[in-house]
C-alpha cells in the first residue's frame, strides 16, 4: 500500500474541513429555523423536535445504505478502502441513531405521555441501533483484518434489511408513531411547508455532516492502516 503524498492529503483534509464546516454552519440556521418554527396546531411548540429528530433519523438510515454499498464493494473487490469507509459509515450512523432515539423519546413524553413505547416504528429503530452496536462489537471482537471486514460485512448486509422495515413500519402495523412526513413510495408530502423548510435545511446540514465525518473517520482508518504496514 502506498502512503499519499503530503499535497494529496492537505488537499484531502481541505476538502473535508469545508463540508464539515458546511455542515456546521447549516446546522446551525436549521437549529435557529427549528426553534422559531410556529408552533403545531395539536402538538404546540414541542413539535419543534420533529424539525431534527426526522432528519437525524434519515441520517441513520443513509449510514445502513452507505454501509450495505461498501461492503457489497469489499467483498466483491476485497478492498481494504471499502472496509473501511464502511466501516466509518456505521460509526457515524450509531451516532445520529443514537440522537434519533434521544429526540424521539424527549417528543413522545409530553405526546404519548411516556418516553418509550415498544409499538413498530420504536421497536424496528431499537433492532437497528442494536444491529449498528453489533457491528461495531464485531469489528473489536475480532483482529484478523480480512476476517473481521468479512464478518462486520455481512453485519451492515443483514441489518440493512431491517431499515425498510422501519420505514413502513407505520403503514404496514397499527402503530402510535405519526406517518411518513414524506412518502418516499409515493412522493406525498404529509406536512406543511412552514414544517417541511426547517427539516429540509436541517437534512442538508445533516447529510454535509455526515458525509464530512465519514470522511475524516475513513481518512483517519487509513492512515491507522498506513502506519502498521510501514
Amino acid at each position: 500500500m502506498q502512503l499519499a503524498s503530503s499535497n494529496q492529503t492537505s488537499r484531502l483534509d481541505g476538502l473535508t474541513l469545508g463540508i464539515l464546516s458546511l455542515g456546521v454552519v447549516g446546522a446551525g440556521v436549521g437549529f435557529f429555523m427549528a426553534m422559531t418554527a410556529p408552533p403545531d396546531q395539536s402538538q404546540g411548540f414541542v413539535a419543534r423536535i420533529f424539525h431534527l429528530h426526522v432528519p437525524m433519523a434519515w441520517m441513520a438510515y443513509l449510514a445502513s445504505f452507505a454501509a450495505l454499498g461498501y461492503s457489497v464493494a469489499y467483498l466483491v473487490r476485497r478492498k481494504p478502502h471499502h472496509d473501511r469507509v464502511a466501516a466509518a459509515t456505521v460509526e457515524v450512523g450509531l451516532i445520529f441513531m443514537a440522537l434519533a432515539l434521544l429526540t424521539g423519546m424527549l417528543w413522545a413524553r409530553p405526546t404519548w405521555g411516556v418516553y418509550w413505547d415498544w409499538e413498530p416504528r420504536l421497536t424496528t429503530t431499537a433492532i437497528l441501533f442494536a444491529i449498528y452496536v453489533g457491528y461495531v462489537v464485531v469489528r473489536g471482537a475480532i483482529e484478523d483484518p480480512e476476517l473481521r471486514a468479512k464478518a462486520a460485512a455481512g453485519v451492515a448486509i443483514l441489518g440493512s434489511i431491517n431499515v425498510p422495515i422501519s420505514y413502513m413500519s407505520v403503514r404496514w402495523w397499527r402503530s402510535l408513531h405519526q406517518t411518513q412526513s414524506i412518502d418516499l413510495t409515493t412522493g406525498k408530502i404529509n406536512v406543511d411547508a412552514a414544517i417541511l423548510i426547517p427539516m429540509l435545511v436541517n437534512l442538508a446540514a445533516f447529510t454535509l455532516l455526515f458525509i464530512g465525518l465519514v470522511r475524516l473517520r475513513s481518512i483517519i482508518a487509513a492512515r491507522e492502516a498506513a502506519r502498521e504496514e510501514v
